[in-house]
């Protein structure tokens, strides 16, 4: 399989995953997927109103540049990069992208 097609179902696979655990809640947030597939930008929101204040953030936000996944945003306490080198990405695959570049190379994943 294609690495690119691979990465792809990995990421749809784990934010699909963490939209189920979010559909149980019972608030007025409710959580959104978003998978832009042809310019591999992959997303989970979570929309709607806590009391009298709008809600709108991004969960996680994958990209696919170069055949490596770049982790853009992780407002979650997941270790979101530990969780795609479980399931087969390498560490040399995966950019902390929210890092600043000349920091990465101290995190052990890819520089770029």
């Amino acid at each position: 399989m294609d690495k690119t097609l691979k990465y792809q179902q990995v990421l749809i696979e784990i934010l699909t995953a963490y939209h189920d655990l979010q559909q149980g809640n019972t608030s007025q947030i409710k959580a959104e997927l978003v998978f832009d597939t042809q310019n591999h930008h992959y997303q989970l929101l979570s929309i709607g109103w806590d009391k009298d204040r709008f809600v709108y953030t991004t969960a996680f936000h994958f990209s696919i540049i170069a055949e490596k996944v770049w982790i853009q945003q992780n407002n979650t306490e997941a270790l979101i990069a530990d969780e795609l080198v479980a399931r087969g990405i390498p560490t040399t695959d995966i950019v902390l992208a929210f890092i600043p570049k000349d920091a990465r190379a101290f995190a052990g994943f890819a520089v770029s």
